[in-house]
């Protein structure tokens, strides 16, 4: 299957309502187990930290949120932060009905090329272990692991 093309644009105040509940809706499902929190402490969690993150919206300084349209259909969103010297991805959703159809990928390339263009030369995120489809993803696009965070279970 080939790459599908997909063009970003800023996100608008409209749409940034959906995608902070998609974005705390996913981050509360990965943090919840990671940090040992029950599913209501992780959605406050995830609230608390994109209120703290984002606190003018898609307006926020430092700040690139991205809606992923391909063909005029929205197929995803992207949140990069630039406050440290090199662009971190805070966030990447694929429409629920656009998965499986490379859009994902679609995405991250255009991130790659919107970050370049920027004058960047790397681009880093982080994934939780248990995330097997986007550490086959990442590792497929060529990204690298720079730490790793253990835990064992008493």
């Amino acid at each position: 299957m080939s790459t599908p093309k997909v063009e970003l644009r800023p996100m608008t105040v409209g749409e940034y309502p959906e995608f902070k509940e998609k974005l705390a809706t996913t981050f509360a499902t990965a943090i919840g187990p990671a940090r040992g929190l029950t599913s209501e402490e992780a959605l406050n969690v995830s609230y608390a930290e994109t209120e703290k993150l984002l606190p003018d919206g898609p307006d926020t300084e430092q700040q690139l949120l991205w809606v992923a349209m391909a063909d005029g259909v929205l197929v995803g969103m992207l949140w990069i932060t630039t406050r440290a010297r090199l662009p971190f991805v805070y966030g990447v959703e694929v429409a629920a009905d656009q998965r499986g159809k490379g859009y994902g990928r679609a995405i991250m390339l255009a991130a790659e090329e919107e970050c370049r263009r920027r004058g960047y030369d790397a681009l880093e995120l982080n994934v939780f272990g248990d995330n097997a489809t986007a550490i086959g993803l990442y590792d497929s696009l060529g990204y690298v692991v720079t730490s790793q965070q253990m835990r064992k279970s008493l």
